[in-house]
C-alpha cells in the first residue's frame, strides 16, 4: 500500500469529507472513480446526467455520493463542492453541441475558483494538455493553458497536470491514429507528422491524479506528466502498425496540406468528430515532449513506454473489457417535443412510425438481442443500408456510424451506439435511442418488449422523427418510407433469430399516448 493511501486511511476527517470529481461520466473521470473508491475514499460525483451516473457499474458503491451540477450553473456547483476536501477538475467544452468552446470553459474555470474559494476546500487537480514553449499555440492548447491559470488564480491551491497525449483503449488520440493506421496503408499528411510527442498511458495518468490527492509537494503546482518514450508521431504510427499485425505505412508528406483538411480527412475515416479532429490535428505543428518530469521522483511509479503500451491496448480491446470511452462525454439532450404533454401538437408535428410483432420466446432472449444492436454486431438488416447513411452523415459533418460501441454485448444510459446514443434502459423492457446524426430534425428509436402469453413477447418499434423547417418536412417524405422498411425488416429478423419455426409477420399500428410517453413510464417502473 503506498503512503498517500496509508494517510488516507489514518486519517479521520478523511471518511467525514468526500472528494468530488467532476467530469465523472468522461474518459478519464470514469476511471478515476472507481480507483479514488478503491483506496478508500469517499467521492462525490458531480453530472448533468444523473440516469448516466447511475448506469456506472461503481454507481451503487456505499462511498459514493452522486450529485446533479454543471460547471456553468454556479449554484450547483457551490452545491456539489460544499463540504468537500479537494475536487478534481476534468471538465472541457470541446464538443459538437459548444460553439465557443473556448469562452464556455473560461466561464466554467472561473466558476469553480469561486465555488471551491467559498467552499474552502483544500485542494483543486486538473489535468490539462501539455503547453509548449513555442510561439502561435493552437487555440485548444492555448484554451487548456488559460483554464490552469483561471484555476490558480484563486484562493485554492490548484495542481495543474498536463499530458502531451493520452494512450488508453477508448481515447480520442488514441482511437483515431487506430483508425487511420488500419485503415489507410498510405496517410497522407502534413509536415508536423515528422514533429515529437511523449505519450503517457492513461494507467499512469490516473496513478498520478491520485497520488495529487495527499501528496503537499505537489499542491498548487504545474508538472506536464508523459511515458519514458520521445517519437515522432509518424514512429508512433508505425510502432501501431507493427504490433497490431499490420505492414509498415508508407507516409506522403504535403507541406501544403492543412490542418482543417487533416480534421476533414480524420473526420471521414475515423470516429472522431471534425470538433475534436482538428484540435487533434493542430497539435501536430508542435514538439509537446516533457520539459522536466519532476512529478515522477515526488509520486513514483513504472512508467509504461508507448510499444508495451498499445500492446495492452490492443490485448484489452480484445478482450472486451474498455472501462471508458472518448465517446462516453457529453450531453444527452432528449428532444423538447418527446416529452408527451400534448398529444394533438406531437401527432401534428411528429412522424412516426410503429410496428409490433410477436416472437414464440421470453422477453429475456429478445432482450439479449435488442441490446446487442449496432457496431460490429450491425443491425441485423440492410447494414449496406446504414453503412450508406453512417456516410452520408459524415459528409454532411455529423458523427456518422463509425464509432461503434463500447462493449459487444452491454449498454448503459448514455453509451454511444453508432450514430444513435442510449437515452434510457430497462432491462428487458424498454431502450430508448436518440438520434445524434446531422439531418433537418430529430430522431428518436423506441424498443418496447412486453409478455404476451406464458412464453411469448410482444416487441415493438416506435420511430418518430420531428422535422425542422421546409428542408426537415422534405427529408420526412424521403425518410419515413425507409423507416418503414427497416423496422418490418428489424422485426422480422429479431424473430427468426429468437424462433425459425414460429415466424409471424409484424404489423404497423397507431401508438398509444402511454407507449408514448417514456417518462411516464419510468416513474411507474
Amino acid at each position: 500500500m503506498d503512503d498517500s493511501r496509508i494517510r488516507a486511511n489514518e486519517d479521520p476527517l478523511f471518511r467525514l469529507k468526500p472528494v468530488l470529481v467532476t467530469g465523472a461520466t468522461g474518459y478519464v473521470g470514469g476511471r478515476l472513480v472507481p480507483r479514488l473508491l478503491e483506496a478508500g475514499y469517499r467521492v462525490r460525483v458531480m453530472s448533468r446526467s444523473m440516469e448516466k451516473l447511475s448506469s456506472r457499474l461503481w454507481a451503487d458503491h456505499p462511498m459514493l455520493e452522486a450529485v446533479k451540477g454543471d460547471v456553468l450553473d454556479p449554484d450547483s456547483l457551490q452545491g456539489a463542492v460544499q463540504g468537500c476536501r479537494a475536487a478534481y477538475y476534468l471538465v472541457h467544452s470541446m464538443n459538437p453541441h459548444t460553439e465557443d468552446y473556448v469562452k464556455t470553459d473560461r466561464i466554467a474555470a472561473r466558476n469553480m475558483v469561486r465555488a471551491a474559494a467559498q467552499a474552502g476546500i483544500e485542494r483543486i487537480i486538473y489535468l490539462g494538455g501539455l503547453i509548449p514553449d513555442e510561439p502561435n499555440l493552437t487555440h485548444h492548447l492555448s484554451s487548456r493553458a488559460e483554464v490552469g491559470r483561471i484555476l490558480q488564480s484563486g484562493p485554492v491551491p490548484a495542481t495543474v497536470l498536463q499530458a502531451a497525449m493520452i494512450l488508453g483503449c477508448g481515447s480520442a488520440s488514441f482511437e483515431m491514429m487506430r483508425y487511420l493506421v488500419e485503415r489507410m496503408p498510405i496517410l497522407i499528411t502534413p509536415k508536423g507528422i515528422h514533429n515529437k510527442v511523449q505519450p503517457i498511458f492513461i494507467r499512469n495518468v490516473l496513478a498520478y491524479l491520485v497520488g495529487c490527492l495527499e501528496n503537499e509537494a505537489v499542491r498548487g503546482g504545474v508538472f506536464d506528466i508523459c511515458g519514458p518514450d520521445i517519437l515522432t508521431y509518424r514512429e508512433l504510427f508505425q510502432i501501431y502498425a507493427e504490433e497490431a499485425g499490420l505492414r509498415p505505412r508508407l507516409f506522403v508528406v504535403l507541406p501544403f496540406v492543412s490542418e482543417k483538411l487533416s480534421a476533414y480527412w480524420i473526420h471521414l475515416f475515423t470516429p472522431v468528430h471534425a470538433s475534436l479532429a482538428r484540435p487533434l490535428a493542430e497539435s501536430l505543428r508542435h514538439n509537446v515532449v516533457c520539459r522536466g518530469n519532476c512529478i515522477s521522483r515526488m509520486i513514483p511509479q513504472d512508467l509504461m513506454d508507448c510499444r508495451a503500451t498499445i500492446r495492452r491496448i490492443l490485448q484489452v480491446r480484445q478482450e472486451k473489457r474498455v472501462e471508458t470511452s472518448w465517446t462516453d462525454a457529453g450531453l444527452m439532450i432528449p428532444p423538447e417535443w418527446e416529452q408527451i404533454g400534448d398529444a394533438d401538437y406531437a401527432g401534428g408535428e411528429v412522424r412516426e412510425i410503429a410496428c409490433r410483432i410477436r416472437i414464440q420466446a421470453k422477453p429475456a432472449a429478445v432482450w439479449d438481442l435488442i441490446v446487442r444492436l449496432g457496431g460490429e454486431n450491425g443491425w441485423y438488416v440492410a447494414d449496406g443500408v446504414w453503412r450508406f447513411l453512417g456516410r452520408l452523415d459524415k459528409l454532411f459533418g455529423g458523427v456518422g456510424i463509425t464509432r461503434g460501441r463500447r462493449h459487444p454485448v452491454k449498454l448503459s444510459v448514455g453509451d454511444a451506439l453508432d450514430f444513435w446514443r442510449v437515452l434510457e434502459i430497462w432491462p428487458s423492457r424498454r431502450l430508448i435511442l436518440v438520434g445524434e446524426m446531422k439531418s433537418p430534425g430529430e430522431m428518436l428509436m423506441d424498443f418496447q418488449l412486453s409478455e404476451y402469453g406464458t412464453r411469448s413477447t410482444e416487441l415493438k418499434i416506435i420511430s418518430r422523427f420531428f422535422p425542422r423547417g421546409v428542408v426537415g418536412l422534405t427529408f420526412s417524405v424521403f425518410l419515413i418510407p425507409v423507416l418503414r422498411w427497416m423496422c418490418k425488416r428489424m422485426l422480422i429478423a429479431v424473430s427468426k433469430r429468437c424462433s425459425e419455426d414460429h415466424f409471424q409477420a409484424p404489423e404497423f399500428f397507431k401508438p398509444t399516448t402511454e407507449e408514448l410517453a417514456w417518462r411516464k413510464v419510468q416513474k411507474k417502473g
